[in-house]
């Protein structure tokens, strides 16, 4: 059989060719740290690897997205700590205010103070994140969600939406609490509140002053209902239910004898298993004196932080230079220190779940640490490079091209004319 020359050529230079081919391969994996540098060097462990990264490059969006709900969940609890010192605080002026020995400018003076807790909380409903949203409007949130209207009333503009995030693949957390429900709610436990005030909604007339309400049998039949005391006149009155549109007298106690306003006794009266006491001289008829009783956050009295606050600096303003006026001042911050202990229980509650989200994002940050310390290792594994068999690798093909120069060399250096 004759082997031509080109064929030995042919041949050598693809030997050549095809080491070299290995070496740089090699080279290349070494240079990058990678074993499968192109999906043709191993086109399963590629294929898996594109999901492993796919899955590793979400749960690192979420990571970030963790950031972010952190962000607004530390910022939200910063502000509901310094509403919680603002609600401690106006409680302290109003019992201080409560003294039979401060005079009208003594009051007048703490009421200054309280207006300047008063805006102070609005600033801080109205904060804003550091991209300008404002955190406790919603989903409306381009604008201030506390305003004050033309009666100098704070309303609120926003809207009953809690801005959401997603944090992880089955996660879908509140990031935030609108306006309604740190600052017009009230929790679950709150009790029964009164309040001294006219079918119109002006102060009372009279000089009645009322102590309670007490809860006295929760097991009563029509526990749970609110109810109001109307003066018919100054030495009778009739408890009323709210029937959805108006106000009725309940039957069995209709036209009932007040002794309220006889020496210094107060009268209890008792309804729904819920008790109040009532003394002093009502003014009664037609949009007479009354006094509510109705349970925090119901629908005869929505609770709202800045209508209380409203209320005390009204009272603490006006001197209380008659009867009347005294009354309207001790009822009045009897009612609202009730509503600041109730807000101030709400504002707990909310900052508390605002907490337990947080700890929450710490779980999940920890399950989202040892899932991307899995993705990496998973990842290492199907495409990363053994460097002590690479180099191994690296050295038996860098002999082996080496072998094939040689080969290549000696081949080309044979001739028939050599043996002639």
């Amino acid at each position: 059989m004759r082997i031509s020359s080109v064929t030995m050529f042919e041949t050598s230079t693809a030997s050549l060719n095809r080491q070299q081919s290995d070496f740089l391969k090699i080279s290349q994996q070494i240079a990058s740290g990678r074993r499968v540098v192109n999906p043709s060097d191993d086109p399963q462990s590629a294929s898996r690897a594109v999901g492993v990264d796919q899955a590793k490059a979400v749960t690192e969006q979420f990571r970030d997205s963790r950031v972010s709900a952190r962000n607004s969940l530390s910022q939200s609890e910063s502000i509901m700590n310094s509403v919680t010192d603002a609600v401690i605080s106006a409680k302290t002026l109003l019992v201080q205010a409560s003294s039979d020995t401060l005079s009208d400018v003594d009051r007048e003076s703490i009421a200054s103070e309280l207006k300047g807790l008063y805006e102070s909380l609005i600033g801080q409903a109205n904060a804003t994140d550091g991209n300008g949203r404002y955190l406790f409007g919603g989903y409306k949130d381009n604008a201030p969600p506390f305003v004050k209207a033309a009666d100098g009333t704070v309303q609120y503009q926003g809207d009953n939406n809690v801005r959401e995030q997603r944090v992880d693949a089955s996660r879908l957390m509140p990031v935030n609490d609108n306006g309604i429900t740190i600052f017009k709610s009230v929790p679950s436990s709150a009790g029964y509140v009164a309040e001294a005030t006219k079918d119109d909604g002006s102060p009372n007339s009279g000089n009645v002053t009322f102590r309670g309400p007490q809860v006295t049998d929760v097991n009563d039949a029509d526990y749970g209902t609110d109810f109001r005391i109307t003066f018919t006149s100054d030495d009778t009155f009739n408890v009323e239910t709210f029937d959805g549109t108006n106000w009725t007298a309940v039957p069995a106690q209709t036209s009932v004898a007040y002794t309220g306003n006889i020496g210094d006794s107060a009268q209890q009266v008792s309804f729904a298993g819920v008790t109040i006491e009532l003394e002093g001289t009502p003014v009664g008829g037609v949009n007479g004196d009354s006094i509510l009783v109705a349970q925090a956050g119901g629908e005869q009295r929505e609770p709202n932080l800045f209508r209380t606050m409203e209320q005390a600096i009204r009272v603490l303003e006006n001197p209380a230079d008659n009867p009347a006026k005294k009354a309207d001042l001790r009822n009045t911050l009897n009612t609202s220190m009730r509503d600041l202990d109730n807000a101030l229980d709400n504002v707990l509650t909310v900052r508390a779940s605002a907490g337990a989200r947080l700890n929450e994002l710490d779980v999940v940050d920890a399950v989202g640490s040892n899932r991307m310390l899995n993705y990496t290792q998973t990842l290492s594994d199907l495409v990363d490079l053994d460097y002590a068999d690479a180099i191994s690798e690296y050295s038996l093909r860098q002999v082996g091209m080496q072998a094939a120069q040689k080969a290549f060399v000696d081949i080309k250096g044979l001739s028939l004319f050599n043996y002639m």
